[in-house]
């Protein structure tokens, strides 16, 4: 087993969700600190070290999108050679890359490692960073197929559309709950094209079929997380019948109509969720948009969406083509964090880091991702980097409860990095 995998399970022990990245921040600055690094630590989190004199800087992010019991993980190592948590995410996006950094420092005397923070809910590290980096190449240890060197990535941007929650008497009927789970999940970018049910989606296609009325209305766990559960309190006509992943209660308590029920379940059911642009030579989506979150909290009603684009021109059509049915439905609407889509480029690098990975798997390719990557980020503010590519082990449905890492995979990735940062001492 790795070295790297001890370090994972350091990090496993200490809770470190988005938005609540603290602990682990400190342990990593000690860390930092006890290998002989320069530390710098900005008003976002991100941890800055530097080793030495660098010529290559290596970057992860350290929180972790948490669902189900997570952030207390409970690691299991099975016998098909995966690690996983025990009903809950892994969190090994991007703890393996943390860890593989740690490790790095502990036996190299010139690196630079840039740890950023909240990646998860919109690449804030990233976007905040304003340190400069001092090596001329970057490495980003997020990815999660071992058999490609990612040299591109997937803009994004949130677009929000929100309604007041007032609320109104006469709606004639019997209040139900209506509770969709048990739904897969899955990353947002990385696993669109599966067309995994997004629970929004059917919660409101089943309150509507119903003819539902909404008193309430919450669903989605993360930005950028394909909808496991949503759950409403509904008045129906008729008892509706419960169907696969829908359970149906019958409440005593009186609720009173949302008065923009009709409006809120038009836009759920009339939004197309998925992929809406697909490369037929790369394999892979150019465009996208996952109906993410929707809360019902102070006052308001707010539906979130999550664009993503290989280029600006699609990012800016899917928030367009969101924001202009959002807005013919009586919604208002704002958009924010957006990150650069990085268009794919291959130099000497990248190639330098092709030919290693290629050394433990020869069929190792030059790869983009559908998916937000900080390295694209980082790259498009620092001008002192001439170079960035991303790789990882292998990561399979990442940002739920089903998560699990290749303990083999790791092992591969380990060696690649080791050899990496070796050449450019």
């Amino acid at each position: 087993m790795s070295a790297s995998i001890e370090h994972f399970k350091r990090i496993a022990s200490i809770p470190h969700c988005s938005f609540d990245t603290a602990r682990l921040r400190d342990f990593l600055v000690d860390f930092c600190r006890d290998k002989g690094c320069e530390i710098g630590v900005d008003e976002l989190g991100n941890i800055h070290a530097i080793k030495g004199s660098p010529k290559l800087c290596l970057q992860s992010h350290y929180d972790m999108v948490c669902i189900g019991d997570a952030p207390n993980l409970e690691l299991v190592f099975s016998d098909d050679g995966f690690l996983r948590a025990k009903n809950s995410s892994l969190g090994a996006d991007n703890g393996m890359g943390v860890a593989m950094m740690m490790q790095m420092l502990s036996e190299f005397d010139n690196l630079e490692c840039l740890f950023t923070n909240d990646e998860e809910v919109g690449l804030i590290g990233a976007n905040g960073f304003k340190g400069e980096l001092k090596s001329s190449y970057l490495l980003n240890l997020d990815s999660e197929s071992d058999d490609e060197v990612i040299v591109g990535c997937a803009g994004g941007v949130n677009v929000f559309a929100s309604v007041p929650a007032r609320f109104v008497n006469g709606v004639k009927g019997e209040c139900y709950e209506v509770v969709v789970s048990g739904l897969a999940g899955g990353h947002s970018g990385i696993d669109i094209h599966k067309n995994i049910p997004n629970a929004i989606k059917v919660l409101g296609e089943f309150v509507a079929k119903n003819d539902g009325v909404l008193c309430e209305i919450n669903g989605g766990e993360r930005s950028n997380s394909i909808p496991v559960a949503a759950r409403a309190v509904a008045i129906f006509k008729t008892a509706p019948k419960k169907c696969e992943n829908v359970s149906v209660k019958k409440l005593e308590a009186e609720y009173k109509s949302l008065e923009y029920s009709a409006q809120i379940l038009a836009l759920i059911n009339s939004f197309a969720q998925g992929v809406r642009s697909f490369d037929v030579d790369l394999k892979m989506p150019i465009d996208s948009i996952n109906l993410s979150l929707i809360k019902q909290e102070n006052g308001v009603v707010e539906l979130e969406f999550f664009a993503r684009s290989m280029s600006w021109e699609g990012l800016h059509r899917l928030e367009f083509e969101t924001v202009s049915l959002a807005h013919a439905l009586g919604f208002n609407t704002t958009s924010k964090d957006r990150s650069v889509p990085w268009k794919p480029e291959v130099g000497s690098f990248s190639a330098d880091v092709l030919k290693y990975l290629q050394g433990f798997n020869k069929n190792a390719k030059i790869a983009a991702v559908h998916a937000g990557l900080e390295a694209g980020v980082i790259k498009d503010t620092q001008s002192g980097i001439k170079e960035a590519c991303s790789i990882g082990p292998n990561i399979y449905s990442p940002h739920s409860v089903s998560e699990r890492c290749e303990l083999a995979s790791v092992d591969r990735i380990e060696s690649v990095l080791r050899e990496i940062v070796r050449a450019y001492q």
